[in-house]
């Protein structure tokens, strides 16, 4: 069995390699699956329903968290196992549902499919808060967010190819079967249970979601969400729409937006851990704000690509540090619970809003909802000026009055 408290870089590549799974799920879920609902004949509204009711999971994490926490004796590694299991299953199954005639159950196995991997995220968050020192958060974010966007590539780049030369149902079976690879190397870590009595975790949770900086870093991740939200299944479909470019060349253009958001992720979870994390936050969101709103001055792909790459730089240095701030003020003992609680208003904000994107599209236009995206910046601004932040912050972690 491998120990990997006795070196970081176990710890960097056991929670990369599963957000690469993650990441790999997430492109077939945002960026795959919406385009071959376009080309079944679906309409737009009913393909961010569809993405948004199954991507459910994601903003219930709570659950999924808290179940981990009170199963505390079983550690993290088989909710994990477990997990990845369930997702790579779900996505086999899809292969042999027609959604023009079954489009219900073809939505309950992409919902469980989302279940399976939520069990892995929440589940690895828990993990890294119990055994993560405040100076490696940073970077262990930086992993974590390093292998999902690792898999966002691949799976926009190669599993996107797959399903322009051999087919949709080719497409899940290779992603299924790549996750079920990455299950091999958790089942091989030494997993130390350092938890001797079970949390109680209601009393605990009172107890944190009391703190102020706890309570307006929970509010900015539902503007965060929202704003993100708003844009999140568009931007494919903008592509599909708007510039009229096939499955190979979104999932082309869609490879920039990940491996930027690698750069940007690894460049601010060093700055986060020496320098600290608020004002990196601020800076990211400013800059992120203008590269979104230059998309909608462009019609042409090249330049869309480049402004998208930049946009992933940014979004990365934004991501990390939310994610840094989340883990600094979540309790070890209820790392799961309360850490997918923060991530679950996050995600409650971004596919609920996303869900129905596609009827507001219809409704206001691409350039109107950029626009509404971009605005949203200002109300995160103004509460990130009141979160506060102390010496012991520039040292890697932040502490609440």
């Amino acid at each position: 069995m491998i120990d990997i408290s006795k070196k970081s870089w176990h710890k960097y590549f056991l929670f990369g390699s599963l957000y690469f799974a993650e990441g790999l799920q997430s492109s077939l879920a945002t960026i795959i699956i919406p385009i071959y609902l376009l080309d079944k004949g679906f309409s737009l509204p009913l393909v961010t329903l569809v993405a948004g009711v199954a991507m459910a999971p994601w903003y219930l994490k709570f659950i999924f968290g808290s179940t981990a926490d009170y199963f505390y004796k079983f550690g993290r590694k088989p909710f994990i196992i477990a997990g990845g299991l369930l997702g790579a299953i779900s996505l086999f199954v899809l292969i042999f549902i027609n959604p023009l005639i079954f489009l219900v159950p073809f939505v309950l196995f992409l919902f469980i499919s989302h279940l399976g991997i939520t069990y892995i995220d929440v589940s690895c968050d828990g993990w890294a808060i119990q055994i993560s020192k405040n100076n490696e958060r940073g970077k262990i974010n930086s992993a974590m967010t390093t292998g999902s966007l690792i898999g966002m590539a691949f799976g926009t780049s190669v599993i996107a190819l797959i399903a322009q030369f051999y087919g949709y149902g080719m497409s899940f079976l290779a992603g299924g079967s790549i996750i079920l690879l990455f299950m091999i190397y958790p089942s091989l870590i030494k997993e130390v249970k350092t938890l001797k009595i079970r949390p109680k975790i209601a009393s605990l949770l009172k107890q944190e979601f009391k703190k102020r900086n706890t309570q307006l870093i929970t509010i900015n991740c539902i503007i965060l969400g929202i704003s993100s939200g708003l844009v999140l299944f568009l931007i494919p479909l903008y592509m599909k729409t708007v510039l009229n470019l096939d499955i190979a060349q979104i999932g082309l253009i869609t490879t920039i937006y990940p491996i930027a958001f690698i750069f940007g992720s690894l460049l601010s979870g060093f700055l986060v851990d020496r320098f600290g994390r608020k004002w990196i936050m601020i800076i990211v969101i400013i800059l992120n704000t203008i590269f979104y709103l230059a998309l909608i001055f462009t019609n042409n792909w090249q330049v869309f690509a480049l402004i998208y790459a930049l946009c992933g730089f940014f979004d990365g240095g934004w991501v990390i540090t939310i994610g840094t701030m989340q883990m600094d003020v979540s309790n070890p003992k209820i790392g799961a619970t309360q850490f997918s609680i923060l991530t679950s208003v996050y995600n409650f904000g971004e596919v609920g809003i996303g869900t129905i994107s596609g009827s507001l599209v219809v409704m206001l236009g691409f350039v109107r909802m950029f626009f509404i995206s971009t605005w949203l910046s200002g109300p995160a601004l103004l509460i990130l000026y009141f979160i506060r932040s102390k010496k012991k912050e520039l040292k890697g972690g932040m502490e609440d009055p």
